[in-house]
């Protein structure tokens, strides 16, 4: 074998050690893609998913409001959160009233039990 021969076979073994370098990243390249095609499906799809079980669950307490404030059934979600928010202060109204009842019923059994009645 000659001089030249053995810088040919150098240079081929070089040769292909870099093509199958290359190779070897495009194709680690392109399997790093394909892992990060498939997490973003899986997350689009975990997304879809939360999307639905938040509108479920949105859902379930709409109709639990309707259940609970009178009227509620016949009433759109505008109307229905409108009318909730009055409900609410009706009903912060009426526990005012039952304290103011209840500390002066208190006061006159008090007054009863001071002049021994």
């Amino acid at each position: 074998m000659g001089h030249h021969e053995n810088a040919r076979k150098a240079h081929r073994k070089l040769v292909n050690r870099r093509k199958r370098t290359t190779r070897d990243i495009t194709a680690a390249y392109h399997h790093r893609w394909q892992q990060q095609q498939q997490q973003q499906k899986k997350d689009k799809v975990q997304e879809d998913q939360d999307d639905q079980s938040k509108e479920e669950l949105l859902e379930t307490k709409i109709l639990a409001l309707q259940r609970i404030v009178p009227g509620g059934e016949t009433l759109g979600v505008d109307e229905l959160f409108e009318e909730t928010a009055d409900y609410i202060l009706a009903l912060q109204c009426q526990i005012k009233a039952m304290k103011v009842l209840t500390n002066f019923i208190e006061g006159l059994e008090k007054e009863k039990s001071k002049f021994g009645a």
